[in-house]
């Protein structure tokens, strides 16, 4: 059986966008909400909350009971020191608190994500299942020799 580690991860986003975009919207404000401090323009992606939806669900099924504050670090960028002669180290910022949180609600509401008490949210049964199954899908549409064994 063909799990979510045995697929590149760029192509289970895409895939997994694809079946998000049916359950999850993105909000009216996610088309001018930057994604960090780091970050000067909002994404310019047109199906970047369905991506960072994926992303996210993937993360929470890898890492365990994940709380926002974590996803927040991964999704972080360099904030650099100077910006004009570049003499101070670059330093590392969180990304936005209120995508990821937004995200893991819609999560929770379509039944893909539980809230772990004191820990985090973890995936459920239904997320684990969901995630499988585009792996599948996606193991099968990829022509790579090197995912054949996989199959």
């Amino acid at each position: 059986m063909t799990t979510f580690y045995d697929v590149p991860a760029d192509a289970l986003y895409d895939a997994l966008a694809d079946r998000l975009a049916e359950e999850i919207d993105a909000p009216p404000w996610a088309t001018y909400a930057k994604t960090g401090v780091s970050r000067e323009l909002p994404p310019e992606q047109e199906d970047f909350w369905e991506r960072r939806a994926a992303s996210v669900l993937r993360k929470v099924a890898i890492s365990g009971p994940i709380g926002v504050q974590r996803l927040r670090s991964e999704y972080g960028g360099a904030r650099g020191g100077s910006t004009r002669y570049r003499v101070a180290p670059p330093r590392s910022s969180r990304g936005s608190g209120k995508i990821v949180r937004t995200i893991l609600q819609q999560l929770e509401e379509a039944g893909y994500v539980d809230r772990a008490e004191g820990e985090g949210r973890r995936v459920s049964a239904d997320g684990r299942a969901l995630l499988d199954e585009v792996a599948g899908e996606v193991l099968e549409d990829l022509n790579r020799p090197e995912l054949k064994r996989y199959a």
